[in-house]
């Protein structure tokens, strides 16, 4: 195998979603930093995909690992995955902690590092793909805050993509959202919607058919980060992505 040509780093990289696009990734020759806060997790990735997967323990919320990791890999593609499992219950049963979980992580962290790629910045051609959820476009009234934070991340890919063309720095912006999915996170999700409805899992999942899977997420990725003509955001479902007007 060649050695990867190109450098991104991918947040929330152990599991899920994260773990299938750096999957994908180092699948199609990139050399990809994987940003998560468990060890063991970041050493299975490694154990699957080899030299090409650098893990780096650390917390996707910290400006100073962003500012550093951006900094020593001068990466042209950004995936900003991470964000923390909702709690889940009806909205007067949150505190305003649980309430606001994703909002310290999900939200955060895209701040943290949009704000990092546009201060250091990327080369003119780089790609920063924030995930979002197709929660942000209907709601998710058993997840607390969730969906509120994921819609507060397709405000700041706006926002980001207008700073960098006021600038000419040449930095593409995307946002992903994908639909629930049984997989990873979203088990949790259709295990809480399935409960309220009264109805069983298995019925719930046949609703959403067909299922959104992690390595769709993962070519989806690899699809908008080498289409410079990308749209700025997409839905991602089991049908493949889908332009947001």
């Amino acid at each position: 195998m060649s050695a990867p040509t190109t450098t991104a780093i991918v947040t929330g990289a152990s599991r899920g979603f994260g773990r299938a696009i750096a999957a994908a990734l180092v699948a199609a020759g990139t050399h990809v930093i994987g940003v998560a806060r468990d060890q063991r997790e970041l050493d299975d990735v490694r154990a699957e995909l080899g030299d090409a997967f650098t893990p780096v323990v650390g917390d996707a919320t910290d400006e100073t690992l962003a500012e550093q990791l951006i900094g020593e890999h001068r990466p042209t593609l950004l995936v900003l995955n991470a964000g923390a499992t909702p709690p889940m219950g009806p909205v007067h049963e949150h505190t305003w902690d649980t309430f606001s979980r994703n909002w310290q992580v999900d939200t955060k962290h895209a701040f943290t590092w949009i704000g990092q790629a546009l201060r250091t910045p990327l080369a003119p051609g780089s790609v920063v793909v924030a995930m979002s959820s197709g929660a942000a476009l209907g709601g998710s009234p058993l997840s607390g805050g969730y969906a509120s934070a994921k819609a507060a991340i397709r405000y700041l890919r706006n926002y980001a993509a207008d700073e960098s063309a006021r600038a000419g720095l040449g930095i593409r912006f995307v946002t992903l959202l994908p639909q629930l999915s049984p997989t990873g996170l979203g088990a949790i999700g259709v295990e809480g919607y399935a409960a309220r409805e009264g109805i069983s899992v298995d019925a719930f999942v046949q609703r959403l058919a067909p299922v959104l899977t992690p390595e769709l997420v993962g070519k989806a990725v690899l699809e908008v980060a080498a289409d410079p003509d990308s749209a700025a955001e997409y839905q991602v479902g089991g049908t493949g992505l889908r332009t947001l007007p």
